[in-house]
C-alpha cells in the first residue's frame, strides 16, 4: 500500500446563496458548521471535491497518511 499525501481543509466562507450542489459537496466532505477543519487522504474523489468547492475552503498539505 503506498503512501497518500493528506490535506487539512477548512471551511471559511459560507455556503449560503450557493448552488446546492456545492452545499452537499461541503457537507460530503463532513462539515457541519463555519470554520471547522477536517483532515482528508488526498485521493481523486477528493480532490474533485475540493476542486469544486476550492473557492469556500482553505486547503493544506499535511503531509503523508
Amino acid at each position: 500500500m503506498t503512501m497518500a499525501d493528506k490535506v487539512r481543509v477548512t471551511w471559511i466562507k459560507s455556503g449560503i446563496n450557493r448552488q446546492s450542489q456545492h452545499r452537499r459537496t461541503l457537507r460530503a466532505l463532513g462539515f457541519t458548521h463555519l470554520h471547522q477543519v477536517r483532515e482528508h487522504e488526498l485521493t481523486p474523489q477528493i480532490e474533485g471535491m475540493l476542486r469544486q468547492v476550492g473557492y469556500l475552503c482553505k486547503v493544506e498539505k499535511v503531509g503523508k497518511a
